[in-house]
């Protein structure tokens, strides 16, 4: 192997725990999935999540409870709202009912409202059924109080789950709209209602597109096109487990018009069951194995559309090696609309400012020559980093970077320039014993952007979220590396490539 030399180094410091994020939200010592009930209110993002507050496995689900000011560094408060003999608290969103439509408020004090799924128990009087209800709280959202009239909304279904509620003002009038799935049918259902008590049903769209496995976790939006809000199209996300495009859990999105009404997509491929030769055809919010449920916050500033995904897969959820905490979120992230090559597409991006979290010094290389083989780049070892590089293919048939890396071993993030893809391997990963369905390749369709492939990857401890070709493709894995595994290194297979350049920044 041979070394690469730095322009400049930095100390990477030992950490005492080796999987638990640096840059990643995760509960304490408990058990967290899908986040519910993102709002930014009062000068705070509120991350509340399924939880499970007796155990670091499924079970007793309930809305634990995060703040952030900056969306990097976050504060873990007690459960917000709790299941009970009767009902699991499953997945759902929080509005601000600024003109106290639901006759919650007190006073002055308008009420922030969740509308949450009631997973109904045995022995309970709505046993088996699904429904939706709501809580209230009058302090910000640190307590809450359950809904005396719940469910408010019941098909007398046994898989209706997953409110979003957002206000819609347009030609059609002024009302909540709540999108939900039915989720063995593969069906988003659309609600409207004046108080969020009373629901009449809009309308239905699906199945279409992926229909591998259930649908959960919806979510509705405008955004505009390139940045031009006299351009708006609607987005609609469905997350759904399994069927993802390299196996498990995973996130689709569709992109059409909304008219307070009904949904219509632009962008679906196939109505009813999906073509399995297609499935890579569809639109992803991610094709790595470990970004689901991804739902979005309501009342973000500046009008900005951030999301927030559970960073895990329900094929080995339960069995990834931590503890006393199981299952970080992913980044926040802002999405946008943008016109690629004549297509429309959603672009992610990381959401927080980074530059709060850099450290004094950072590898910097460029113009430098990949030949056949694996080089090290000495100095730029680390557990927690921010790595902006740019390559241009040359000879390889196959090129990129080892993260986390021990000698060969490490998670490679490869570019095949000749089938246009990018992949991640995390076979030779660190910890993959726990579960037969860990060990993957998982690819996704990258061209290259004139003539380059542009990258910026954050590391943590215990996952990789690659943004490629400025956010256009993203793929989030999780990986469990030994704590001694730091290496940063590039290599080329068949040949050579370039790396135009390469800024490796150390995250505090």
């Amino acid at each position: 192997m041979d070394t690469l030399t730095p322009i400049s180094t930095a100390a990477t410091a030992a950490t005492a725990d080796c999987y638990r994020p640096a840059l990643h939200y995760t509960a304490k010592d408990t058990w967290l999935n899908d986040p519910n009930g993102l709002i930014f209110h009062e000068g705070i993002y509120h991350l509340y999540y399924q939880n499970n507050p007796l155990g670091n496995v499924w079970g007793n689900m309930s809305w634990g409870h995060a703040t952030s000011t900056d969306l990097l560094t976050w504060t873990e408060h007690p459960v917000a709202i709790t299941c009970d003999e009767n009902e699991d608290i499953f997945s759902g969103s929080i509005v601000y009912d600024r003109h106290n439509t639901s006759g919650f408020g007190s006073g002055s004090i308008a009420p922030l409202v969740a509308i949450y799924t009631s997973a109904y128990k045995p022995g309970s009087v709505h046993e088996g059924i699904q429904a939706q209800s709501l809580a209230y709280s009058l302090d910000g959202g640190y307590t809450w109080t359950k809904h005396t009239g719940n469910p408010v909304l019941n098909r007398g279904s046994a898989e209706f789950r997953d409110p979003k509620v957002f206000r819609y003002d347009g030609d059609a009038g002024s009302y909540w709209v709540m999108v939900a799935v039915e989720a063995k049918d593969f069906q988003v259902v659309l609600y409207k209602s004046d108080d969020l008590k009373n629901w009449e049903l809009l309308s239905t769209f699906g199945p279409a597109n992926a229909t591998g496995g259930i649908w959960e976790c919806p979510d509705l939006f405008p955004l505009p096109v390139d940045g031009d809000p006299e351009n708006l199209k609607w987005v609609l996300t469905v997350n759904l487990n399994p069927g993802g495009p390299n196996n498990g859990s995973a996130g689709q999105y569709f992109i059409g018009d909304f008219d307070g009404t009904a949904f219509t997509s632009a962008s679906t491929i196939t109505e009813g069951p999906q073509d399995p030769d297609r499935l890579g055809e569809y639109r992803w919010l991610d094709w790595g194995r470990d970004y689901y449920a991804a739902v979005s916050f309501s009342d973000a500033p500046d009008n900005r559309r951030l999301m927030i995904a559970w960073m895990n897969n329900w094929e080995y959820a339960n069995h990834i090696p931590t503890a006393p905490w199981r299952s970080p979120m992913s980044l926040a992230r802002e999405i946008s609309l943008q016109t690629n090559d004549g297509n429309l597409s959603l672009v992610q991006q990381p959401a927080a400012d980074w530059t709060a979290l850099a450290g004094p010094e950072s590898f910097c290389l460029s113009g430098t020559t990949i030949h056949d083989g694996v080089q090290v780049l000495a100095g730029a070892a680390g557990t927690v980093q921010r790595i902006d590089v740019s390559f241009t293919p040359g000879s390889a048939e196959e090129f990129g970077l080892i993260l986390r890396g021990d000698g060969m071993q490490g998670t490679r993030v490869g570019i095949q320039p000749g089938q246009a893809r990018l992949f991640v391997d995390r076979r030779e990963s660190g910890r993959t014993d726990f579960h037969p369905s860990f060990t993957s390749i998982d690819t996704a369709p990258l061209p290259a952007k004139q003539g380059s492939y542009d990258f910026t990857i954050y590391v943590d401890r215990c996952s990789v979220e690659v943004f490629a070709q400025g956010g256009q493709v993203t793929m989030t894995e999780l990986i469990f590396p030994a704590e001694t595994s730091t290496d940063l290194a590039v290599y080329a297979v068949g040949g050579v490539a370039t790396i135009n350049s390469i800024q490796v920044t150390q995250l505090a």
